[in-house]
């Protein structure tokens, strides 16, 4: 399930097929920065998800980078004409993808869009590299994106793919598992209003639907926006029984 911003258009993109979740969350562009763009996040989202989701519905055996760098070649290609590429404030996404291959689920995570695995025990897989950088003003973010010692976020460079976490369980260990934007996992790392394992069982027992309605609830109950952030945030939520 996938719900926007109350008033606003919708920034994530989700998919999935037989055996596998494409999950983006696009970055939402700060008020005054001209990205060198025509498009928004939005546009980025669908025309880069809609890629790595084709590409992963072709049953291609390439390495999960591999289809996230081609993904971002082919996307870039596609408004190279009428926009900046170079320009650091392009609209740019989190990735995070979830592949049962063979006996294997395969993950990929780009920036903080989690996934949550419960292999017995509860693992998260989480890119926290936007959490520990040395500044967040306008230029302190634009100089750490997609770079060395900074943070790394699907944009206009193919290598960022290669920046991101990549791992594998054993199929027949994996119970159940979730995949969801940072605006759905709020409840555990914003408003501590439960663990990573009772986010799992409100999930499998209640269904994306109620995950998102308490986060709304949530939101609108804190007084102000939080230090860094939005007050409100794109939700999107995936959960998985194997």
């Amino acid at each position: 399930m996938s719900e926007a911003t109350p008033g606003r258009e919708n920034e994530d993109f989700v998919a999935a097929g037989p055996g596998w979740v494409v999950l983006l969350d696009g970055a939402t562009a700060p008020p005054g920065v001209d990205s060198g763009c025509r498009h928004d996040p939005a546009w980025l989202v669908r025309r880069l998800g809609g890629r790595i989701a084709a590409l992963l519905a072709l049953e291609d055996g390439k390495p999960l980078p591999d289809l996230v760098a081609e993904a971002i070649k082919v996307t870039g290609e596609a408004h190279t004409a009428t926009c900046d590429l170079d320009n650091p404030d392009s609209p740019s996404a989190t990735v995070s993808l979830l592949r049962c291959r063979g006996e294997a689920a395969e993950w990929f995570v780009l920036a903080d869009s989690p996934i949550v695995l419960d292999v017995g025990e509860v693992k998260v897989v989480r890119d926290d590299r936007v959490d520990h950088l040395p500044s967040y003003t306008l230029e302190g973010v634009r100089r750490s994106r997609n770079s060395p010692g900074g943070f790394w976020v699907a944009s206009t460079k193919p290598e960022a793919a290669y920046e991101g976490q990549t791992g594998e369980v054993p199929v027949g260990g994996l119970k159940r598992a979730a995949v969801l934007s940072d605006g759905a996992s709020r409840l555990v790392e914003r408003f501590e209003h439960m663990g990573w394992d009772d986010l799992l069982r409100l999930l499998e027992e209640e269904g994306p639907r109620e995950l998102i309605r308490r986060t709304r609830a949530a939101e609108a109950e804190s007084e102000a926006a939080p230090p860094r952030g939005k007050r409100h945030d794109d939700a999107t939520a995936v959960f998985v029984r194997f």
